[in-house]
């Protein structure tokens, strides 16, 4: 099948579906200037992300763990949504059942303006205390080092899930619901290495789903993929409209 022909299929799965889910990891964020934070992207001070990105690196050196967040959260705060951001919040307001499910905790899709959107690895820009638990907003940056809940004083942490820990339950039973129930899947920009996600490519193709992945290069999930159109987020997402 043509490129040409492969885009006019794509477009034809999504404007006939009745649902559509969307997940989308850094390779939609990367064309927007905004590196993965893993691998080489992620070494810092001689630190990799694995190394940083841990309850138990906050326990130990909550500062250091913090020095890290504030210089990701002011790389990203001079970043913009792309066109890809921008083509999916359309895509969205074409569909009464649609989510989009993401991998980035960048908040990008929330500032391009998605509202049917689940950000399952949480979000840099919010904060939870380690004492009382409450979640706040805080777009400080660079922030307080190291910040402190308003309600209790207590430490906070970033809301983000780290390696290691579990899903929360109900962003776990929502993305499950969604892509066991979509008529349609879009894939963009994730390698599907990562549980759960890696599970859901796999898991809409057994419900019954057309699956249609974008990505740079292949990945361990393509195999399993109806459609495989190889190309940047930016570039490749909005001729799907």
């Amino acid at each position: 099948m043509s490129p040409s022909a492969v885009i006019l299929e794509a477009k034809s799965r999504l404007a006939r579906a009745r649902s559509v889910t969307v997940l989308t990891g850094a390779g939609i964020s990367a064309d927007s200037g905004i590196p993965t934070f893993r691998g080489a992207d992620g070494l810092w001070r001689n630190f990799r992300a694995e190394d940083l990105a841990t309850p138990e690196a906050f326990a130990r050196d909550p500062r250091l763990v913090w020095e890290w967040y504030n210089w990701r959260r002011e790389l990203i705060a001079t970043k913009q949504p792309n066109a890809a951001h921008r083509a999916l919040v359309e895509l969205e307001g074409r569909h009464d059942r649609f989510l989009l499910i993401t991998q980035n905790v960048d908040g990008l899709h929330r500032a391009a303006g998605s509202n049917k959107l689940l950000e399952i690895h949480g979000n840099i820009w919010k904060v939870r205390c380690t004492i009382c638990k409450q979640v706040a907003e805080n777009r400080e940056v660079p922030i307080a080092l190291p910040p402190h809940c308003r309600a209790c004083h207590g430490l906070v942490r970033p809301h983000i899930v780290w390696f290691g820990e579990a899903l929360e339950e109900e962003s776990l039973d929502r993305s499950m619901g969604a892509v066991a129930s979509c008529d349609v899947m879009l894939i963009i920009g994730t390698s599907g290495v990562v549980n759960p996600a890696a599970s859901f490519a796999g898991i809409a193709k057994a419900a019954g789903a057309f699956v249609i992945e974008i990505n740079l290069d292949d990945q361990p999930q393509s195999a399993m993929v109806d459609l495989m159109i190889g190309g940047r987020a930016a570039e490749t997402v909005p001729l799907l409209l």
